[in-house]
């Protein structure tokens, strides 16, 4: 396989759903080198191709570190249709494709929904005895939990009325020229996959990255999933003029060096 070929993973079909194809990246380790792999988990209505995830694969190819990106279910180059995706559709589709598609101990980075996505494949792993493929996580301002706590619990009675009786909602979103659809569906998924709940474990440290000018998920949600971390050493970084997307310079120099100090101690002597 060469690095950045496009490739294509047919998970096993779940009840209901069609089969389809996940789109990915992969870029193997150097011979010699050792230590964690890297799994790139993106956001909501994001892809593979962002800023942060080609940015990341760039220092993994050039440290010669192991990395894996896709696209979920309904995004950039994968098939399905976005409005039929759920957390748990999502969720599958990264277990699916970690499983699959990498060796060993990884790094898993997650921004946005993919902070999310991340803690719910740490706790799949770890339940099936898989904790020793948790090296680490960084959180890039994690959402965990959004469709309840940062979307139903702020929208008005009249939006929830419409994604009720009709069984979707168009939000408008600074993001795109498009609203984006909130589906009846999504919500509901959701609320089979919250976290914060209960404490959260992730096997292994833990740095969030979280903008204090992010208006989709404020600095406090980050604060309360600290909380919920009881068990594992966590670190955060509070920047204090970035946004949600954390894309400027800095932030991908301060994200690769987030990463590459998760990878460190692993490294040998």
């Amino acid at each position: 396989m060469r690095d950045d070929d496009l490739h294509f993973l047919v998970p096993p079909p779940l009840p209901g759903g069609a089969p389809r194809r996940l789109a990915y990246r992969r870029t193997r380790a150097a011979p010699g080198v050792g230590g964690p792999g890297l799994v790139w988990l993106g956001g909501y209505k994001s892809d593979m191709a962002s800023t942060k995830a080609v940015a990341l694969d760039a220092w993994a190819r050039q440290a010669g570190r192991a990395c894996l990106r896709f696209d979920y279910s309904g995004h950039g180059e994968s098939d399905g249709d976005f409005t039929d995706g759920t957390i748990g559709l999502w969720f599958a589709d990264a277990l699916t494709m970690i499983r699959s598609e990498t060796e060993g101990p990884q790094v898993l980075v997650g921004s946005s929904m993919g902070g999310w996505i991340a803690l719910l494949v740490a706790r799949a792993l770890a339940e099936a005895g898989e904790a020793h493929r948790l090296a680490g996580t960084v959180l890039i301002a994690p959402a965990v939990d959004f469709t309840e706590v940062l979307m139903w619990a702020q929208f008005t009675p009249a939006i929830r009325h419409v994604i009720e009786t009709e069984g979707r909602w168009m939000r408008p979103t600074d993001y795109a020229a498009e609203p984006v659809p909130v589906t009846r569906a999504l919500i509901e998924d959701g609320r089979r996959h919250l976290l914060l709940d209960a404490p959260i474990r992730t096997h292994g440290p833990v740095h969030i990255l979280q903008g204090m000018r992010d208006p989709d998920v404020p600095w406090q949600h980050a604060m309360l999933l600290v909380e919920h971390l009881t068990f594992d050493p966590v670190s955060v970084t509070l920047i204090k003029d970035a946004d949600h997307r954390q894309s400027r310079p800095e932030d991908i120099d301060r994200l690769i060096r987030a990463v590459d100090a998760m990878m460190a101690p692993a490294m040998p002597g």
